[in-house]
């Protein structure tokens, strides 16, 4: 059978990485969250103190991204990859809100940006992938056999973020998580470097009121139509 890249670009807390996962699970592909890779960046400006809530040191990010190792190591426990930064385990820490807040800003940068999407590249060489972002359709993969572009409405994804973050025993508030996911969307989709924007090709997914069940199995049906093409 032969082997795609299925690039599935969104909003953020659209589900992305729930449905690559499920998809790369049920295809034996390797998957790949792009997210991921740009909150790690994010969470050592952070801890460099490089971006706070009144300055971001582009200059020093930028300076030291070649101290910055990113690789995505297999738990067989959870059944994914997890995100290590500079050898260290983040995938935790790289998902609260505190990171959320600064993710957008720290993506937006043109040299964060030209580094990582090489080695995305470079990870779907030999197709086999299933990866997820704000612009694999449109500049990682350009050329994907398969792109979908997920997107929800703001209170639902909010809410649905909310719970989750709930569910890990952070402290916080509903109205927060939603300034955040609607200010993420502003960045994202007015950033001069690859905005946010489906892909001319791309199939949209509106899952503002799908169950996860049709949804998978909604996009299960385009991924082997796409490879029995």
């Amino acid at each position: 059978m032969k082997k795609i890249i299925i690039a599935i670009d969104g909003f953020s807390s659209t589900g992305k990485s729930t449905i690559a996962k499920q998809l790369a699970a049920t295809l034996e592909y390797i998957y790949v969250d792009t997210g991921a890779m740009y909150r790690a960046v994010t969470l050592y400006a952070l801890r460099k103190e490089y971006i706070n809530a009144e300055d971001f040191s582009v200059n020093d990010l930028v300076e030291n991204l070649d101290n910055i190792q990113l690789n995505f190591i297999f738990n067989e426990a959870q059944g994914f990859a997890e995100m290590y930064l500079n050898g260290e385990n983040v995938e935790q820490e790289i998902r609260t809100l505190k990171v959320s807040d600064f993710v957008s800003k720290v993506a937006a940068v043109p040299e964060v940006r030209y580094q990582l999407v090489k080695q995305q590249q470079k990870m779907g060489e030999n197709k086999g992938i299933v990866m997820d972002g704000r612009d694999i359709g449109t500049v990682v993969f350009p050329n994907a056999e398969l792109k979908l572009f997920m997107t929800a409405s703001p209170e639902k994804r909010a809410m649905r973020r909310y719970k989750e973050l709930i569910d890990k025993g952070e402290d916080v508030k509903y109205e927060d998580v939603l300034r955040n996911v609607q200010n993420r969307d502003y960045i994202d989709s007015h950033r001069e470097d690859s905005p946010l924007r489906q892909a001319e090709e791309a199939i949209a997914i509106d899952n503002s009121d799908m169950g996860l069940k049709e949804q998978f199995e909604r996009i299960l049906n385009l991924v082997n139509r796409t490879i029995n093409a």
